[in-house]
């Protein structure tokens, strides 16, 4: 059976199980948490991050390459499109919210939960104001203009993209914020929409459960 090495709390290992869960792969989650990683599990992630993905012996790095094999060992159901262009966008998004949205959501998730619960931190008021107040509204603003329909950002189907993206809200959940309707409709739809899949949806609640919600 394959293995993810990673906590869900990660986006980046969310990506990963979300996939897992669309095309059907049971797999073993061994929980290794995203930093003070041990020098043998640096053996198998050279550069020390979650997630890293098992197969029959063979261990493959990065949410987004590990997406890529799933695509090419398991290709149904497809999670990338078959027109070239919106393959493209599908990709490009994926990567829009491991960079720009992961950036700007990750400082409103480090301030309210990872730095009070893992961290033994107190949240530092001036990044939480800058990371939800400055940041946070350029990528909305953003993703806004890009929303056609609440089913998908590239193509009519449920794709990477729509991973990748509405991957790094959950985060955005747990650390108690949303995104505010009135300001941002399209994109508050889109993420509740994607949020109630069965493969988000059994995971956001098994991680309310980690974080005490």
């Amino acid at each position: 059976m394959p293995t993810v090495h990673g906590v869900s709390a990660s986006p980046f290992v969310r990506k990963v199980r979300v996939a897992l869960a669309e095309k059907g792969i049971e797999y073993e989650l061994i929980p290794v948490m995203p930093f003070g990683v041990s020098d043998d599990f640096k053996k198998i992630s050279p550069l020390g991050k979650i997630p890293v993905y098992e197969d029959a012996g063979k261990f493959i790095n990065d949410s987004s390459i590990i997406l890529a094999y799933l695509e090419r060992t398991k290709p149904e159901p497809a999670l990338l499109p078959s027109d070239p262009y919106e393959f493209a966008r599908a990709l490009w998004f994926e990567e829009y919210g491991d960079t720009a949205l992961g950036t700007a959501v990750g400082g409103v998730f480090v301030q309210k939960v990872v730095g009070p619960m893992f961290l033994n931190q107190p949240t530092d008021q001036a990044k939480l104001d800058e990371a939800w107040n400055v940041e946070c509204p350029k990528v909305f603003d953003y993703l806004e203009s890009q929303i056609q329909a609440s089913e998908a950002l590239a193509g009519t189907r449920f794709s990477i993209g729509d991973i990748g993206i509405a991957s790094h809200f959950v985060n955005l959940g747990h650390a108690g914020h949303e995104v505010p309707k009135d300001k941002w409709p399209k994109l508050a739809a889109y993420v509740a929409h994607q949020h109630a899949r069965p493969s988000f949806a059994s995971l956001i609640e098994e991680e309310r459960a980690m974080f005490g919600g």
